[in-house]
């Protein structure tokens, strides 16, 4: 067996024993979460979007939602669109507890590029592509390296970077430095809780976001 196929056997096995585990200790508050959202915000509580995972294979993504459930008014930010409490559970990352659900079905692994949009599969060129070489994840690389406030090169220069280096040393650094941002709200900004300029092809300008409830 190749390094490569080692590393990768060895890192699903690493995403089923942490996800199965972080879903058995969070149990009361995702179910906190659901049952606050339910009567705050009333159904669907999950907000559910196609998004390219490994190879660029199309899945469906869960998180919580934090958006008013209603259709964009066009030219309306969706920054407007944000619920209170969606607001509060963004700056903490708390929506995207769902998402272990799709580490433990495979779609996607503890630590990895973030899945971006569908539309974005014919903007990329060969090399960005790449970045669909390894399953996407909760958390990555960009994300501990200046979450949204950085530009578009800058982040899929660090998704390559993941792609090429990872380790299970790399996603536990990954994993503790993610949760120490998080507690420490650091680079939390507007760009975390509002969707940024899309990603319009090579040269795009602008912070990375990625859009939905």
């Amino acid at each position: 067996m190749s390094s490569r196929r080692r590393t990768s056997a060895a890192k699903r096995v690493f995403d089923v024993v942490m996800a199965g585990s972080a879903i058995v200790v969070l149990s009361p508050i995702l179910l906190g979460l659901a049952l606050v959202l339910r009567i705050t915000q009333g159904s669907p509580i999950l907000f559910r979007q196609q998004r390219p995972g490994l190879h660029g294979k199309a899945f469906t993504i869960y998180k919580f939602r934090t958006m008013v459930d209603t259709e964009p008014v066009e030219g309306e930010p969706d920054g407007l669109r944000v619920t209170r409490i969606g607001r509060r559970l963004r700056s903490l990352s708390l929506d995207e507890l769902p998402e272990l659900w799709n580490v433990l079905k495979g779609d996607m692994s503890i630590v990895g590029p973030r899945p971006l949009l569908m539309q974005y599969l014919d903007r990329y060129t060969p090399e960005q592509a790449r970045r669909h070489e390894v399953r996407p994840g909760i958390t990555g690389l960009a994300q501990v390296t200046g979450r949204n406030a950085i530009t578009w090169d800058q982040r899929f220069a660090l998704d390559l970077e993941y792609v090429d280096e990872h380790d299970l040393r790399m996603d536990l650094d990954i994993l503790v430095r993610t949760v120490t941002a998080v507690l420490a709200r650091e680079g939390i900004n507007a760009s975390d809780e509002e969707s940024m300029p899309e990603f319009m092809g090579s040269g795009s300008t602008g912070t990375t976001g990625e859009s939905g409830p």
